[in-house]
C-alpha cells in the first residue's frame, strides 16, 4: 500500500565561543558553543511538503561532562549524513528542562542542525511552558515536539497536571496561540498508547492534537511494519491527514529494548527475539542483527511511500551511520 507522505543553509561567521552553564544534580556542566545563528530554522512542515523522504534523529540530554563530550562526538559523526532535523528529548516532569534547551542550542549552533526540542505538560503551568517555548523561539527554533509527557516515578496522575494542561492537544493549542508560525510535531502510537482504553479513544485524542494545530505525527517505535500501515489506515479513516513519520529504533540489546517496549506498548516479534537469543552474550552480533532488522524495516517503509523515518539512536552514532550506508548501497 502507499502511505502519505543536511545541513541547515545559511552558514554563519565564526565568533568567540560562549559558555552556557547549568547546575545538574550538584555538578556544573558547561556547554561551549558559538553564538546562535541569526537565521531561523525552516519549519519541518515545509521540508515534508517537498515530497522527499526525510531522515531525522533523536538525542537525549547528557547528565554530566563526559556525556556532553560523547554527545559532541556523536553529533560530529552524524553531521556527515546530513539529517534533515534532529529532536531533543525532555525528561519526565521537565527534569531535563535546562539541559534540553542547552543541547538544542549546542546542536544548532555548533553543528548546523535544524532542531526540534521536545516540550511537555507534566508538572508545568501554562506560564512555564510558554517561557520554555519563548526561549527556543528567541534562539531561532521554529519546530517543537509537543507532548503530554511521561509521569515521573511516584507522581500521582491527580497531581501531575496543572493549569488546564492535561493532554498533548492542550500543549499544541498553547504553543500555536503563542506563535502561530511554530511547526509542531506530536506523537502517535501504532500499537495504541498504553494508557488509552481502546484504539478508537487513542485516535480521538490524536485527532484533537492535529485539530489544535499539529503539522505532523512521529510514531513511537515499532518492529513490525504492518503495525505502522494499519495505524496509517486507521488515522486516515479518522480524518487525520497530516504526514505520519515512522519512528525506528535499531536494537542494541534484548534487555534494553524489552525495558523500552514494556513502557511504550510496542510488541517484539518472535522472529526477532529468537535471532537475538541465538546470538547469546555477543553484543556486536546483537547490534548487527538489530541494525539489519531496522534496515529491512526502513527499506520497506520508504518503498511504500512513508514520508521518511525518525531514528531513536540513544546518542550513539554507529547504528545511524551503518543504516545510512546500507540505504545508500
Amino acid at each position: 500500500m502507499k502511505v502519505d507522505g543536511g545541513l541547515r543553509p545559511g552558514a554563519h561567521k565564526a565568533a568567540p565561543p560562549e559558555v552556557d552553564v547549568g547546575v545538574i544534580e550538584g555538578r556544573i556542566i558547561g556547554f561551549v558553543f558559538a553564538p546562535t545563528p541569526s537565521q531561523s530554522d525552516r519549519p519541518i512542515s515545509e521540508l515534508l511538503a517537498e515530497g522527499r523522504p526525510l531522515r531525522s534523529l533523536e538525542f537525549f540530554p547528557p547528565k554530566d561532562e563526559p556525556g556532553v563530550e560523547a554527545l559532541r562526538q556523536t553529533a560530529a559523526a552524524l553531521r556527515r549524513i546530513e539529517p534533515d532535523f534532529v529532536s531533543v528529548t525532555y525528561g519526565a516532569g521537565g527534569s531535563t528542562k535546562g539541559r534540553t534547551a542547552q543541547v538544542s542550542s549546542l546542536l544548532r549552533a555548533e553543528f548546523g542542525f535544524t532542531v526540534m526540542p521536545h516540550l511537555t505538560a507534566v508538572s508545568h503551568t501554562r506560564a512555564e511552558v510558554a517561557a520554555v517555548a519563548e526561549e527556543h523561539y528567541a534562539r531561532g527554533i521554529r519546530n517543537i515536539m509537543a507532548l503530554r509527557g511521561d509521569l515521573p516515578n511516584g507522581l500521582p496522575p491527580a497531581t501531575a497536571f496543572r493549569d488546564g494542561l492535561r493532554f498533548g492537544c492542550d500543549v499544541v493549542a498553547l504553543l500555536k496561540d503563542l506563535h502561530p508560525d511554530l511547526c509542531l510535531g506530536v506523537a502517535g502510537y501504532p500499537e495504541k498508547h498504553p494508557e488509552a482504553p481502546s484504539f478508537e479513544a487513542d485516535l480521538v485524542n490524536l485527532r484533537r492534537k492535529v485539530d489544535a494545530g499539529a503539522s505532523f505525527i512521529t510514531t513511537q517505535l515499532f518492529f513490525e511494519n504492518e503495525a505502522y500501515y494499519r495505524f496509517v489506515d486507521r488515522c486516515r479513516a479518522a480524518g487525520i491527514d497530516v504526514p505520519i513519520v515512522p519512528g525506528i529504533m535499531p536494537m542494541l540489546s534484548l534487555k534494553q529494548v524489552t525495558r523500552i517496549t514494556t513502557t511504550c506498548g510496542a510488541r517484539l516479534p518472535d522472529r526477532l527475539i529468537r535471532r537475538i537469543e541465538a546470538a547469546g552474550d555477543q553484543p556486536e552480533i546483537v547490534e548487527a542483527l538489530g541494525i539489519d532488522w531496522a534496515l529491512t524495516q526502513i527499506r520497506d517503509l520508504l518503498a511504500a511511500g512513508a514520508p521518511g523515518y525518525h531514528l531513536y539512536i540513544l546518542n550513539r552514532a554507529r547504528s545511524a551511520l551503518t543504516l545510512a550506508a546500507g540505504l545508500a548501497a
